[in-house]
């Protein structure tokens, strides 16, 4: 592509590089439009002999051609894409879920001059209709060498995709003394509810037991037969991984994954894994914060968890960089 300012009568199918004004200041011409026959009549009337304009060699690729084949190569399940507009296209949430960036493909794409990939952040949630990404070509054309490479480093797909929500029954186990039993329960399950039913969850089995390592194993045992997920949570946080809710989680048979998350608020989350068959059932000891609507700790791990992705160790450790949320 070659940039440069041409007589009237040699702009014809060129690509204006910047706005075209009239008499009255108003834009009679749009910067980055194909000119044609009638555009360059109207700047003549207007006055104009000479125009800037950009010349697409025979190789090059238009800024909207480019960004739909980038577009198309980069985009995973769960997305949409819109018609490009001014080298623009938006991936749009087909379902809620949890979104998915290969970051180091993206990293590379990004390094290559000319094309831009921006997306929310790795596993953040989407509703259907949410604008995940976008891509944006900057000039008016890219050589069809620069295009190829960027296909290469996504030869899949899937370098920004959504993981959907699977519709699961979820128990919620909550922990304290018979006196606070009212408390604990106004206070805890509707916000524990209000997450479940956003990740397109049911809250179908709810126990109260007394900070009791036997008490909480029996009811943790007993609601895996129910659920595909249990949530623990108590008058109290979990202070230890040794404390009586831990052990009465691994006495029902779970396994420790993680416990305390590099994470503000939330850093007394437990996660646990219990299998049954042939099912593994994850166990979430949730700390107090889950009492409240803003974000915290559970709000990083419930939803990949209702995606079926198996949260490790190592996902909830690098939970860090970003971890101060409030």
């Amino acid at each position: 592509m070659r940039l440069q300012t041409v007589p009237l009568d040699q702009a014809l199918g060129h690509i204006v590089r910047h706005n075209v004004a009239d008499a009255a200041g108003r834009k009679a011409i749009a910067k980055g439009r194909r000119l044609d026959a009638a555009d360059v009549a109207r700047l003549a009337a207007l006055g104009y002999d000479r125009v800037r304009v950009a010349i697409l060699d025979p190789d090059d690729v238009a800024e909207d051609d480019a960004a739909e084949q980038l577009a198309a190569a980069v985009t995973g399940a769960g997305l949409r894409r819109t018609a490009a507009v001014h080298s623009r296209v938006n991936l749009v949430a087909a379902e809620a879920g949890v979104l998915r960036i290969a970051v180091a493909a993206l990293s590379a794409i990004n390094a290559i001059d000319g094309l831009t990939i921006a997306t929310r952040r790795d596993a953040s949630t989407a509703q259907p209709g949410d604008r995940v990404a976008t891509i944006k070509v900057i000039p008016f054309a890219v050589p069809a060498a620069t295009v190829q490479a960027a296909l290469a480093l996504a030869p899949g797909g899937g370098v920004v995709a959504l993981q959907p929500f699977r519709p699961c029954a979820v128990a919620v186990i909550l922990v304290g003394s018979p006196t606070a039993r009212r408390r604990v329960e106004q206070a805890l399950l509707p916000a524990i509810e209000a997450r479940v039913a956003a990740a397109a969850g049911q809250v179908a089995h709810v126990r109260y037991v007394a900070h009791d390592e036997a008490a909480i194993a029996t009811a943790v045992a007993e609601a895996a037969e129910h659920a595909a997920l249990v949530i623990v949570a108590g008058e109290t946080s979990i202070m230890d991984r040794d404390d009586i809710t831990p052990l009465g989680i691994r006495a029902a048979g779970a396994t420790i994954e993680h416990y305390g998350a590099p994470v503000e608020p939330g850093n007394l989350l437990l996660l646990a894994y219990l299998t049954r068959a042939d099912r593994t059932i994850p166990v979430l000891g949730a700390p107090g914060c889950v009492r409240s609507r803003d974000i915290n700790i559970v709000d990083l791990v419930l939803p990949r968890l209702m995606t079926g992705e198996r949260v490790r160790r190592s996902d909830i450790i690098a939970l860090g960089h970003g971890g101060l949320l409030a």
